[in-house]
């Protein structure tokens, strides 16, 4: 993992426009994966609940709402290192914002973030780490690379969706600080890791409480009271 360190920031800020493809199972057949860096600051705020809101930077075209979007998903975060890990390993060049994250950071391990970690950054804005990502069909297609969900998924480098918790604005060049840090130990990629291959792990992730990504909390509670019963 990427020690914390002092240095942490925001490299890019990175928006996706919607556009068609033919591997997308939105029932419009687009998608906003393919995020770009932008310059000036970006206005971010709480959505809306999933189902209903998007994403939570302004001008990033969140096309599947079913499973994308809403608040606890409002802004995606990965590391830069992660992401260099990943070109070594696929022989590619891969630029921020190809992972469809809203944010490319450098210096923090944000699949070993806390959830319920919070975040500020530049002046105003407050991010809460609610969960890992769950690789899809979409991005399988997006990168074009065979057994992609499944390599994501073994290796289990999956950034961190976030909540809004003060609105602000953002750029490129923004420092990250970790203003909380839980003491519970439940990380995104532990969370990550409960929800796909070690459904056993799923009672820990009770230690992160109200923390956790809403439809987590729920599969949690539910698995924990089959076992009791």
């Amino acid at each position: 993992m990427v020690p914390y360190r002092r240095g942490m920031r925001v490299l890019t800020v990175n928006l996706g426009r919607p556009r068609p493809v033919p591997y997308t199972d939105q029932p419009q057949g687009v998608t906003g994966i393919d995020k770009k860096p932008v310059d000036g600051p970006v206005r971010v705020t709480a959505p809306g609940p999933k189902g209903v809101g998007g994403s939570g930077l302004a001008g990033d075209a969140v096309c599947e709402l079913r499973h994308h979007g809403g608040d606890d998903q409002a802004v995606y975060a990965y590391a830069r290192e992660d992401l260099d890990d990943w070109e070594h390993a696929l022989d590619r060049s891969l630029p921020n914002g190809c992972f469809g994250e809203n944010l490319t950071t450098h210096g923090l391990d944000v699949s070993g973030a806390l959830i319920g970690e919070r975040w500020r950054i530049g002046a105003a804005l407050v991010l809460e780490v609610t969960s890992g990502r769950i690789p899809c069909r979409t991005f399988q297609g997006h990168l074009g690379e065979r057994g992609w969900v499944k390599r994501f998924t073994q290796k289990g480098a999956t950034g961190a969706y976030l909540r809004v918790i003060e609105p602000g604005e953002i750029q490129a060049g923004d420092p990250v600080e970790i203003v909380h840090r839980p003491d519970h130990g439940v990380t995104a990629a532990l969370q990550f890791r409960a929800v796909t291959t070690e459904r056993e792990l799923l009672p820990r992730l009770l230690a992160a409480g109200e923390a956790l990504h809403a439809e987590t909390l729920a599969a949690v509670r539910k698995y924990t009271a089959q076992r009791q019963g």
